[in-house]
C-alpha cells in the first residue's frame, strides 16, 4: 500500500533514543506504526534510525517555523496571544514564546503530522503548510489510506490537539473568506452576469466580497451592455458610498432575476451544489489569469475539497 520500502521497525530502545533526542514523545499509535516496520527510500518518510539529525530536527521545528514565517509575512497573530506589538522582530519574539507552549507536531510523511502526545492515539492527521492546516486523515490508520490508497472515511473528524485545532476548526489562519482576489475577466455580457453570480454564490456560502468588487463587477457588466434599472447605480458608486453596495447588488441580481435561480441547501453538506459551482468558477479564474494559483487552490481547499468531505476529484489541489 505504501509503495516504498519497508525496513525493519524501531525497536522500543530505538524509539525512546529518538524520543530523548529530540525532544518529543510518540503518540501511541504512530509509535506502533513504526515498530512494525520502518518506510524508507523516500524523501517524504522521516528516518528515525539513519536520517540527517538536522534534517529530523528541521521536520520538527516546521510547524512552529511556519507559524513564525506567517507572523513575519502575512500578518498572523493567533487571537489568545497578547496583543501584537508594532514593530515585526518584537511580535515575532512574543509570537516564539508563546509558541514554546504549544504540544509538539510529529513529522509522519512529508508535511502530515501528529500531535506528539505519549499514551494516546487516534489523533487526526494534519497536513501543516505555514498556517494553511487541515484534517488529512481521522486517524493514522484513515491518513494511510487516504494518501497512499485514495480513499478514506467520508466521515470528517474534528481536530483533538491544543493551539493547532484553531486553525482547522477556528481558522485558517490567513482568513480565505475574505475577498476572492481576481481580477476582471468578462469580455461579454454572459460573462458579467455570470461573475455576477459568482458573487452571489460566495455571499451565499458565507464569503465576504468587498464592496468595490461588488461595483466593478457592476461596472465591467454595465460596460458590456447588460441592462437593469439599478445598474448604473451600483456601478456608479464612489469610495464613499461602499455602504450602499450590497443593497443595489441585490436590487441588480433581482432584477436579472438571479436571485430566484440560487441553488438549495438540500444535502447533508454545507451548500454542497453551489460549491461545486464556485469550485468550476475559481478553476476557470486559475486557467485564465485572473486568480493566483496559490490563493486559488487555498480556496479550493478550504471551502471545496474540506467542506465536501474531500471528494477525489479535488485532491490534488489539497496536497
Amino acid at each position: 500500500m505504501l509503495r516504498t520500502e519497508i525496513g525493519p521497525g524501531l525497536t522500543e530502545r530505538e524509539l525512546d533514543a529518538v524520543e530523548t533526542r529530540f525532544g518529543f514523545t510518540f503518540a501511541t499509535d504512530h509509535r506502533v506504526f513504526l515498530s512494525a516496520g520502518l518506510p524508507h527510500g523516500s524523501s517524504g518518510w522521516p528516518d528515525w534510525r539513519n536520517g540527517d539529525p538536522e534534517d529530523l530536527a528541521g521536520r520538527l521545528a516546521w510547524p512552529v517555523e511556519g507559524v513564525l514565517f506567517d507572523v513575519e509575512h502575512n500578518g498572523f497573530w493567533h487571537p489568545a496571544w497578547p496583543s501584537r506589538p508594532a514593530e515585526t522582530s518584537e511580535a515575532l519574539h512574543v509570537a516564539r514564546t508563546e509558541l514554546e507552549s504549544v504540544p509538539q507536531l510529529v513529522p509522519v510523511y512529508g508535511h502530515r503530522y501528529l500531535p506528539g502526545t505519549a499514551g494516546e492515539q487516534g489523533h487526526p492527521v494534519l497536513s501543516v503548510y505555514q498556517t494553511d492546516i487541515i484534517l488529512y486523515g481521522n486517524d493514522l490508520a484513515d491518513y494511510i489510506h487516504h494518501e497512499f490508497a485514495g480513499r478514506s472515511s467520508s466521515l470528517l473528524t474534528r481536530t483533538t490537539v491544543d493551539f493547532w485545532s484553531y486553525f482547522v476548526e477556528g481558522g485558517p489562519g490567513i482568513d480565505v473568506t475574505l475577498p476572492t482576489p481576481f481580477t476582471p475577466y468578462a469580455t461579454s455580457a454572459e460573462e458579467a452576469v455570470d461573475c455576477l453570480r459568482m458573487l452571489d454564490l460566495e455571499r451565499l456560502i458565507g464569503r465576504r466580497p468587498h464592496p468595490a468588487q461588488l461595483i466593478e463587477a457592476g461596472l465591467t457588466a454595465l460596460v458590456l451592455d447588460v441592462e437593469t434599472e439599478s445598474l448604473p447605480l451600483l456601478a456608479g458608486l464612489s469610495r464613499s458610498e461602499h455602504e450602499q453596495a450590497e443593497a443595489l447588488f441585490d436590487q441588480v441580481l433581482d432584477e436579472l432575476g438571479l436571485l430566484q435561480d440560487l441553488p438549495a441547501d438540500a444535502t447533508d453538506l454545507p451548500w454542497e451544489a453551489a460549491r461545486w459551482e464556485l469550485v468550476r468558477w475559481w478553476l476557470q479564474l486559475i486557467v485564465n489569469g485572473s486568480l493566483d494559483a496559490g490563493a486559488g487552490g487555498d480556496l479550493i481547499t478550504y471551502e471545496g475539497w474540506g467542506a465536501l468531505a474531500r471528494p477525489q476529484s479535488l485532491r490534488p489541489w489539497s496536497t
